[in-house]
């Protein structure tokens, strides 16, 4: 049995459409504003109610915040999956049940400690509404769980204080619950439990956030104004965020009249159209998506490209293919999005692992695609994007000043004797652009077919080749302005790791098991494509890299064998792909199978 402080893991059970995420997210904010390191993973079906959803927390002092394979304490409220969530429970653990109903003889077992808890009896008796006596039947266990960990009361009633701020009958019916089930564990139960919690100041300069929110965020410190998308999971909070924020911070005080645009297309296909058409007029325009909608977009991707117009496409990756699991986590958008359109095309793409840089890399996603004249495309997931993450607190230069790349004023144009747009190229191969409007000398038709150096149409050979060409060198030259690996080193390393997004809080822990064992390795996170330099001098560093990530066809490895000279032999996959979260068990598992071998 696990005993000690912060450092344990608990899963709870529900069924979707109860409202069991409010009591969850209750827990999971008061354990963050104890100072203790704790990460949250919601893990809920696409259907809007009635099927199994959990909710689990991990508290860890060190502050390793990977999925927990194995719990310590289970709070089973649906009565579908007890089999399932009682057997996950470790040896000595507890599982935590509604006690208004008996529990079935067959889902007994002697290892772990079993505190059943009335909470629907509890309820009926201290409720009259059918539907509040539903939900408050949560805010009973989460009461439970209070006494049961030793969560600071104080703090759990302040949170409920903020949220029902301005609606005091709720506010009251939820202390009322929280009550009840904390007085029924404390006269009942041995409180705390072995394991518990005690404050810390881990937090300190940090928040709680998403990673849809932070990136909304960062598309307005942006500067971006227009934005046009197609509602899908769990891209959809991307652009409910930015209009809130929108609302809030874009709207002129004088006049009341907004400085924004938000379309909501009829689908993805025109969404991405109205997105390259703002930018070629001069707005910093995006759309959010996930990898169907991408499939959607990728005409115009071609487009924008062979057209060089700047577009930011947010891709928070779900499971695929088709419409596979709308609710669960992957990286199987790599491939799509590398080399999205048919014919030669190859994309920018930033690669963010957590909030903070969703926040940070939203930023420089329009600052690439100005600059290079291109779409870039910002790949999160699921995880990141729809989970609570405690992240460094966001913060801002004040003196930032967007990066427009080579865009001609009227000035330029009335000293330019003859414009041409895709002519004169810079160190990047990137030719100058002018706006509508601007003055009449920026006048040009944007070519999707065939164009020549001078813009206009051509099937010689030669001259698309010419063209084609410098866009290769161009989508090449980004590789030194996109965000640099991230790369960590261990004395005695014979291997690298290799591993990009959201797999990051797994893999560092893995590497930190692995060196407890005497198996030391390196370490190198992606963060953009085209790839650095960096990146193939770090595989050739090495006798062999595993490369981690989730998805079926190890895309990441794929990429890296196609955009460098490195031997297939030397890279290696570990690959989890069933669309929860990674944890390190998983990484370690992976590694030493191989390694055994």
């Amino acid at each position: 049995m696990r005993t000690g402080v912060n450092d344990f893991a608990l899963k709870l059970a529900n069924v979707n459409g109860t409202g069991s995420a409010s009591a969850n997210g209750l827990l999971m904010q008061a354990i963050f504003r104890m100072g203790i390191p704790v990460s949250g993973k919601n893990l809920f079906p696409s259907n809007i109610q009635g099927l199994p959803t959990w909710y689990e927390i991990r508290v860890n002092k060190d502050g390793y915040t990977a999925r927990a394979l194995d719990y310590d304490l289970m709070v089973a409220m649906n009565a579908q999956t007890y089999a399932q969530d009682i057997r996950e429970v470790r040896s000595g653990g507890y599982a935590m049940y509604d006690s208004s109903w008996p529990l079935d003889r067959s889902l007994a077992r002697e290892d772990i400690h079993f505190l059943p808890v009335p909470l629907a009896q509890l309820c009926n008796e201290h409720f009259r509404d059918p539907r509040e006596r539903i939900l408050m039947k949560n805010i009973a266990y989460a009461g439970a769980l209070v006494a049961a960990l030793e969560i600071d009361m104080a703090i759990v009633e302040e949170l409920l204080a903020e949220r029902f701020s301005g609606k005091k009958a709720m506010r009251e019916s939820n202390r009322q619950a929280l009550r009840l089930g904390y007085e029924y564990a404390e006269q009942n139960f041995n409180c705390p439990l072995p394991f518990r919690l005690e404050k810390m100041d881990a937090n300190d300069g940090k928040i709680l956030i998403d990673g849809n929110t932070a990136t909304a965020l960062g598309c307005l410190y942006a500067g971006a104004t227009v934005a046009a998308w197609y509602p899908i999971t769990p891209a959809t909070s991307v652009m409910d965020a930015f209009r809130q924020f929108c609302a809030k911070y874009r709207r002129d005080k004088e006049t009341g009249r907004n400085n924004y645009l938000i379309i909501q297309a009829e689908d993805e296909l025109a969404a991405i159209g109205m997105v390259i058409g703002a930018c070629w007029n001069g707005a910093r325009a995006f759309t959010s998506t996930s990898g169907p909608g991408i499939s959607l977009m990728n005409e115009l991707l071609g487009l924008a490209y062979y057209s060089e117009i700047p577009a930011v496409v947010i891709d928070v990756q779900r499971v695929g293919p088709s419409t596979g699991m709308p609710t669960r986590t992957q990286q199987a958008d790599l491939m799509e999005c590398a080399y999205a359109s048919h014919g030669d095309t190859k994309h920018i793409l930033l690669l963010p692992a957590n909030p903070a840089e969703c926040f940070d890399f939203a930023v420089k996603s329009f600052d690439l695609a100005e600059k290079f004249q291109t779409p870039v495309i910002m790949l999160s997931d699921l995880d990141i994007g729809m989970n609570d993450w405690v992240a460094p607190r966001l913060t801002w230069d004040d003196s930032y000043q967007p990066d427009r790349g080579r865009v001609l004023s009227a000035e330029d144009l009335e000293r330019t004797p003859k414009f041409y747009r895709y002519s004169d190229e810079d160190e990047n191969h990137v030719a100058p652009r002018s706006l509508a409007g601007v003055h009449e000398k920026g006048a040009y038709v944007t070519r999707g077919s065939g164009h020549n150096k001078l813009g206009g149409y051509t099937e010689t050979p030669s001259e698309y080749q010419q063209v084609v060409d410098r866009l290769a060198k161009k989508q090449k030259s980004a590789a030194n302005y996109v965000p640099l690996p991230k790369i960590a080193r261990r004395a005695e390393a014979r291997f690298g790791v290799i591993t990009i997004g959201g797999c990051e809080p797994a893999v560092e822990e893995a590497l930190d098991i692995l060196a407890e064992r005497e198996i030391p390795a390196d370490y190198l996170r992606i963060r953009g494509f085209p790839f650095h330099k960096s990146i193939e001098a770090f595989l050739y560093e090495h006798e062999f890299c595993f490369v981690v990530e989730q998805n079926r066809d190890a895309q990441l490895r794929s990429l890296l064998i196609l955009e460098t000279c490195v031997p297939k032999d030397r890279v290696r996959s570990v690959l989890a792909y069933g669309g929860f979260p990674l944890s390190a068990k998983n990484v370690v598992d992976g590694i030493l199978h191989q390694l055994e071998k």
